[in-house]
């Protein structure tokens, strides 16, 4: 006799740490040890405007790129699809679980565009 379709209803709440899931010998967990980018706005504010809408985060990008670097990931398109995918980019990047990535046609012109 075939049994009843058993669906799980979702769960309302979940709890879900980055921290617990990226190895301790991972690569980009050596990485984070040495990188501190808290300046890297202040640095970077005369390459943006003051109008239009807002760019991608300049730490975003530039711990992407180290991401895109270290893994030997040479396409921004690839690039931003394996940030989207891998928990430990996205725990390197400080995405969490829910942050947005950037598309890679936005990542490529703040990679390439800017100038003073």
């Amino acid at each position: 006799m075939m049994g009843p379709r058993q669906v799980d209803q979702a769960a309302l709440f979940y709890e879900f740490s980055l921290e617990r899931h990226v190895p301790a010998a991972h690569l980009l967990r050596a990485i984070d040890r040495f990188v501190d980018l808290s300046d890297v706005r202040g640095h970077l504010a005369p390459f943006y405007g003051s109008t239009g809408r807002p760019s991608i985060d300049p730490e975003l990008l530039v711990r992407m790129l180290l991401v895109g670097y270290c893994h030997g990931i040479r396409s921004e398109r690839r690039l931003c699809e394996e940030v989207h995918l891998n928990l430990a980019y996205r725990w390197f990047c400080r995405l969490g679980l829910g942050g947005e990535v950037p598309d890679h046609s936005t990542f490529s012109k703040n990679r390439h565009g800017r100038s003073p």
